[in-house]
């Protein structure tokens, strides 16, 4: 497989089948996710609405978007300035952060049910660039029935290469969809 079609499995040109998303994606991303289904579990009046990883509401939140990929979910990723540790680099508080949000997402378009985080393991293979396009990437691994095991990469859009990896396990939040 062409490191190309390693990254961008699910991308195929847009068309007329193309999914029109609200907000719209940064322009890195346009044609990766242009065919890809966003999953929506923050909607006003739920559970994670105002969460600072994935709640498009928390003033100062990362607003983390997951989509329904072949094989889990992809999401776009551009860490602001803000979210700077050493310089022009992430901090790693917040690059696990992001890891975490995508692996939820994960669960969520696995077992179609919100879940939250029981672990969460992260290991940074490289320092992780801020103001740059990433690709959170995410699938579920193993299902218990108790909880899931999820695997997650954050990787740099234009070069592939890997900065963070990620496993989690995840509970379903009792009562919610």
């Amino acid at each position: 497989m062409t490191d190309l079609a390693r990254r961008r499995p699910d991308a195929t040109p847009p068309g007329p089948t193309a999914i029109r998303h609200d907000p719209p994606l940064a322009q890195p991303f346009e044609a990766l996710f242009a065919n890809l289904e966003e999953l929506k579990f923050t909607d006003p009046g739920t559970l994670f609405h105002r969460c600072f990883g994935c709640g498009p509401n928390h003033e100062i939140g990362l607003r983390v978007r997951t989509f329904r990929a072949a094989d889990g979910v992809l999401s776009p990723i551009i860490v602001p300035k803000r979210f700077e540790g050493p310089l022009d680099c992430a901090h790693g508080g917040i690059v696990a952060t992001y890891l975490d949000e995508v692996l939820a997402g994960a669960a969520v378009c696995h077992s179609g049910r919100v879940h939250v985080t029981g672990e969460l393991a992260v290991r940074y293979l490289k320092p992780t660039p801020i103001e740059r396009a990433l690709l959170g990437r995410a699938r579920a691994i193993r299902e218990t029935p108790k909880y899931l095991e999820l695997q997650g990469t954050l990787e740099d859009l234009e070069t592939g290469e890997v900065v963070a990896t990620a496993t989690g396990r995840f509970f379903p939040v009792p009562d919610a969809p």
